[in-house]
């Protein structure tokens, strides 16, 4: 007895109206957590790089390399942060005799590291 093409084919099929569709599926990732440097890097990818945020989709690994963005930023952020900060004389002294002033400075210093993540890893 012959074997029907889709018996050769092999997998599950659904029948939807006079077609035979397959039944795919996403592999399954490991759950790690994005904050919000992995979904503005999905926002970015979703926006401007639909060719890899769908290869990274339909290769089950869009997941993990947001997580992987959003540990490599938010390290670089505080990172970053703490640099700047020593570099500018930024000192818990400072923080006390002038806390206006101080977070001044340190709003200063964090939207410089924000845009250098940014540029480094969120819109690379």
């Amino acid at each position: 007895m012959a074997k029907t093409i889709f018996e050769q084919m092999g997998g599950t099929y659904t029948m939807q109206g006079d077609y035979r569709l397959p039944d795919l599926t996403l592999p399954t990732e490991e759950e790690r957590p994005i904050g919000v440097w992995g979904q503005r890097r999905l926002r970015y990818l979703k926006q401007h790089h639909k060719i890899l945020y769908c290869n990274l989709l339909t290769s089950g690994k869009l997941h993990s390399h947001l997580a992987d963005v959003e540990e490599e930023a938010q390290s670089l952020f505080l990172r970053l942060v703490k640099e700047y900060a020593e570099r500018e004389g930024l000192t818990e002294q400072l923080k006390a005799e002038n806390p206006t002033e101080w977070v001044q400075k340190m709003n200063n210093i964090r939207s410089r590291a924000s845009e250098t993540v940014y540029a480094d890893l969120i819109f690379a």
